[in-house]
């Protein structure tokens, strides 16, 4: 299932880069107002940015549902550990006594 997800998520990505890509930019209007190939377009006149922007949100929608359940699902996963079988440390001794300042004046 994981896996699944994981191939699910770099499609996802993959479509969201194409159809970014597709779309064009806020300048390019001003040249398609004066007759500048209007006409040729794959989809009309205007029909692109409307079909390309209702792709974008869906794919996107998608891909934050795909985001969500990848991180779920890893954060319920147990933990593993390099070394499972490892012992546990020792405990330390505890420290010497720091001598006080009384003290080191006395054995001068």
């Amino acid at each position: 299932m994981h896996t699944l997800v994981i191939i699910l998520h770099v499609i996802c990505t993959l479509f969201l880069i194409l159809v970014i890509l597709l779309q064009t930019g806020k300048g390019a209007a001003m040249g398609s107002g004066l007759g500048a190939g209007s006409s040729q377009t794959m989809f009309g006149s205007s029909g692109a940015s409307n079909f390309l922007t209702k792709m974008t949100t869906a794919i996107a929608t998608l891909f934050m549902i795909t985001s969500l359940t990848l991180a779920t699902m890893s954060s319920k996963e147990k933990s593993r550990s390099i070394m499972p079988d490892s012992e546990t440390p020792a405990a330390t001794s505890p420290a010497s006594p720091v001598p006080d300042k009384a003290d080191e004046g006395k054995s001068q």
